[in-house]
């Protein structure tokens, strides 16, 4: 099942060169974009998009374009934006990344749909380097900064090592992490 992807960006040249380089992966449906946010939690809520690309500077609170959806919101940067707002975002995709590294990101940010339909839930590379944080002992805080993520993106990464390890304490956790080689 290809992943729902809505771009949301004010610039039309950006929208198509983006739609040109995901538009032939297999792995993306990528729907049609909006160029503006005033109708976009209508449009989250009639698309259902697994991810959105979304122009930082469009959007103030992270959370509440979020609300109590499941998808992934990650950060199209092509110009200055603070680094503490970029922390709430799953992952940061800057206009100068090569067709491989947003490709990549944008597949970081989602279980594999390989994975998924084998029902093996391998953890990602961003849920294993938090499991590694967690199994140190560090707070959801200090993960969150470390990986320069928000807390609640942390909280998500959680439940998702969670839901796929099927281990729910941080001790058990850090027996999982040990066991494959992640930590000493």
């Amino acid at each position: 099942m290809k992943q729902r992807l809505l771009i949301v960006e004010p610039s039309e040249v950006i929208i198509e060169g983006l739609k040109a380089i995901l538009e032939d992966q297999i792995r993306f449906k990528v729907l049609d974009p909006i160029m503006n946010v005033d109708k976009l939690s209508e449009r989250l809520t009639s698309a259902r998009p697994d991810i959105v690309l979304i122009n930082p500077t469009l959007v103030d609170d992270i959370a509440s374009l979020r609300g109590d959806r499941s998808m992934a919101v990650v950060a199209l940067v092509y110009q200055y934006v603070e680094r503490d707002a970029l922390k709430n975002y799953d992952a940061v995709v800057e206009i100068r990344d090569s067709r491989a590294a947003i490709i990549e990101a944008l597949a970081q940010v989602l279980p594999s749909e390989a994975d998924s339909a084998k029902g093996n839930y391998e953890l990602t590379k961003r849920e294993t380097a938090v499991l590694v944080e967690l199994a140190q002992g560090k707070t959801n805080k200090e993960i969150a900064d470390a990986l320069n993520v928000s807390v609640h993106t942390v909280i998500s990464h959680r439940k998702n090592i969670t839901h796929k390890t099927g281990i729910k304490s941080v001790a058990g956790l850090t027996v999982y992490a040990m066991l494959n080689n992640l930590i000493r």
